[in-house]
């Protein structure tokens, strides 16, 4: 039987890395890694560099172009451009299996974070056509990088956490007192209101890192500005942010 290991390797420093994900990239026979354009080329040179530290020779890189996915599209076609986009990528993955592990050999797909928590890799290998045994290996998310480099707890005594997006949280608001906001290209936090403080990190973990913290209607321009000039620069952006709702001080 083919396996295939689907390894979270944390936000983007190397030293997230854990034991059991160092041992399993010590393991694979064959790593594919899927190439998202040269804008998010050091997004790939992590994954190289974690291979050469931890994988043991010999192994096999095998690169293959990612599928493009409909950015554009919006309400309803959201959903069809998601669905359309996992589907080829499932594609990929089913190649990989059938053309690149022989029996007995055990793949691998180093996946950024954590593959439990806003990743689409584990829908896409619902969808593969093959007979294959997979293992999932957790990993530091960036919602724990940020918490940690903000130096907040992620939940509060007897309170829910929502995780959304930011399309999500524009068309519905603030659901309850503590929101933790996955990638919002239109800065939706800006309508929370008032009595919101926001944690906000972009590229976590990275030497491109960048955190913003304080009352929304204080910090919501600063954090337009810099998330801004940060796409602008590096071509992309991921970023993670938790709302939190705090009594109004009183003058």
């Amino acid at each position: 039987m083919k396996r295939l290991s689907i390894i979270g390797i944390g936000a983007g420093d190397p030293d997230h890395l854990t034991f059991q994900a160092a041992k399993a990239i010590a393991a694979a026979d064959v790593f594919l890694l899927v190439d998202k354009g040269e804008a998010k080329h050091d997004l790939a040179g992590l994954r190289h560099d974690l291979i050469a530290a931890h994988g043991r020779e010999p192994y096999r890189i095998v690169e293959a172009g990612d599928a493009e996915r409909d950015r554009t599209a919006d309400g309803p076609a959201y959903t069809a451009a998601v669905e359309d986009w996992r589907s080829r990528r499932a594609r990929i993955y089913e190649a990989f299996l059938t053309d690149e592990l022989e029996d007995g050999q055990t793949g691998a797909l180093l996946v950024w974070g954590d593959p439990g928590i806003y990743d689409s890799t584990l829908a896409a290998l619902d969808e593969i056509d093959a007979e294959f045994e997979y293992e999932v290996i957790p990993g530091i998310s960036s919602v724990s990088a940020l918490t940690a480099r903000h130096r907040i707890g992620l939940t509060r005594v007897g309170r829910p956490v929502h995780l959304t997006t930011g399309r999500r949280l524009a068309a519905e608001g603030a659901t309850c007192d503590d929101v933790l906001v996955m990638l919002d290209a239109h800065c939706s936090f800006a309508d929370a209101g008032d009595d919101f403080h926001i944690y906000w990190g972009a590229y976590l973990g990275t030497p491109d890192e960048i955190l913003v913290s304080g009352p929304v209607a204080e910090v919501a321009d600063e954090i337009r500005t810099v998330r801004a000039e940060a796409r602008a620069r590096k071509g992309w952006i991921m970023d993670t942010y938790l709302l939190r709702r705090e009594p109004v001080r009183q003058p």
